[in-house]
C-alpha cells in the first residue's frame, strides 16, 4: 500500500500536536483515502504505487494530511475511530459531554477536509465501470 504523505508534509505545527506514531497515522490516513477512491481511475507507478500525475499525487498528499489533521482534532490519534471520550469519572466526580458533535465533520470515513480536497481534484463521484 502506498503512503501518500510524509511527516515533513504534516508541517511542524501539526507534527508537534501528534502524540501517537505519526508514520502509523499517515499509513492509516492513506488507507482511508484509498478506500474513498476505489472507483477513481488514474495511472500509478508500478514500483512505488504512487500516482504518476503530479496533480493527483498532490491531491492525495493533501487529503492524507487533512485526514491526519481530522484524527488530531477528533482526539483519535490512534486512528481507531474511538474519538474523544463522552464521559469520565475521577473518584466521585463524573463528567459527561453534551449531545453536540465533538469533532470535525466526516463524509463517510474521511474527515470533511480530506473529502473536499479529493472532490476538488475530481477524484470522487465515480462508480463501478466509470472511466
Amino acid at each position: 500500500m502506498a503512503v501518500y504523505a510524509t511527516t515533513a508534509d504534516l508541517g511542524q505545527e501539526l507534527l508537534t500536536r501528534i502524540t501517537a506514531d505519526p508514520d502509523r497515522l499517515l499509513a492509516v490516513a492513506s488507507r482511508d483515502v484509498d478506500t474513498a477512491l476505489l472507483c477513481a481511475v488514474y495511472d500509478v507507478d508500478d514500483v512505488t504505487g504512487l500516482p504518476t500525475d503530479a496533480d493527483v499525487l498532490t491531491a492525495l498528499t493533501a487529503a492524507t494530511v487533512e485526514q491526519v489533521y481530522g484524527y488530531v482534532e477528533a482526539g483519535d490519534q490512534r486512528a481507531t475511530g474511538a474519538g474523544q471520550p463522552q464521559s469520565f469519572s475521577i473518584g466521585s466526580l463524573s463528567v459527561q459531554r453534551g449531545q453536540q458533535a465533538t469533532g470535525p465533520a466526516k463524509v463517510g470515513d474521511l474527515y470533511r477536509g480530506a473529502w473536499l480536497v479529493l472532490q476538488q481534484a475530481g477524484l470522487t463521484g465515480y462508480g463501478p465501470g466509470d472511466a
